[in-house]
């Protein structure tokens, strides 16, 4: 096969593909509903992992300050009992009451922290078990539905094997080339031209571009839109 032939029948079993595809993700209306039901578990699933990790690198740091404001609480009071001047016991007093008020401002936000990671984990317990449950349902549902359309999942994979073997026919350039286009120009890497005008951007292309595409044979580069062209 030559360059042109390839890319013309690779284009035409990414169009097929394109089809089957959206064939097969227009679910009915159930399991079209398990499917964003269990998107949406997912998002929550997502969420409240990333509001766990937080909330554990918090009490973290929280369990860290407190350990650290309660060996400070400590040394303030060894000094206060070891005071032997009523200065030095009054400032050793008013040290202490500064030590237990760090501490009881590190250990407030810490009390809350251990609660919500709790409510955290059990809310996570849930939705996992919920997100396991309708993905079951789904599964189950679109098995049924892949069944029923059995033609096209066979068809799916009979394509996707030529593609396979078609993409190993070319060069490493020219398939990052074709690759580039379909995800630039809408799938449409190569088109023919209609007349003088190139079918992809409707540009009409100039007399000597389509003189030396007539003397090769294409393929050859749209000078507008930059997909590949060919006369049919």
């Amino acid at each position: 096969m030559s360059l042109l032939e390839i890319l013309q029948e690779l284009q035409a079993t990414h169009d097929h593909l394109r089809t089957i595809d959206r064939d097969l993700s227009a679910f009915p209306p159930d399991l079209a509903s398990l499917d964003q039901e269990g998107k949406s578990l997912t998002r929550q699933l997502q969420e409240t992992e990333k509001q766990l990790v937080d909330l554990r690198e918090k009490r973290k740091e929280l369990e860290q300050q407190l350990e650290e404001a309660q060996r400070a609480e400590e040394v303030a009071r060894k000094a206060m009992k070891a005071a032997t001047q009523k200065v030095q016991y009054a400032a050793a007093i008013r040290d202490l009451d500064d030590r237990e008020r760090q501490k009881a401002a590190v250990a407030r936000p810490l009390k809350d922290a251990v609660a919500r990671c709790a409510e955290l984990e059990v809310s996570l317990a849930s939705l996992r078990s919920r997100s396991e449950e309708t993905q079951a349902r789904f599964q189950e549902l679109h098995q049924v539905f892949l069944s029923e359309h059995e033609n096209q999942v066979v068809g799916r994979e009979r394509l996707l094997l030529r593609r396979k073997e078609l993409e190993s026919s070319m060069t490493a350039g020219d398939l990052v080339r074709f690759q580039r286009l379909l995800q630039t120009r809408q799938g449409r890497a190569v088109v023919p031209i209609q007349g003088s005008t190139c079918t992809g951007c409707q540009v009409k292309l100039r007399v000597p571009f389509l003189s030396e595409l007539r003397r090769n044979g294409g393929p050859m580069i749209c000078e507008s839109c930059q997909r590949i062209v060919f006369i049919p």
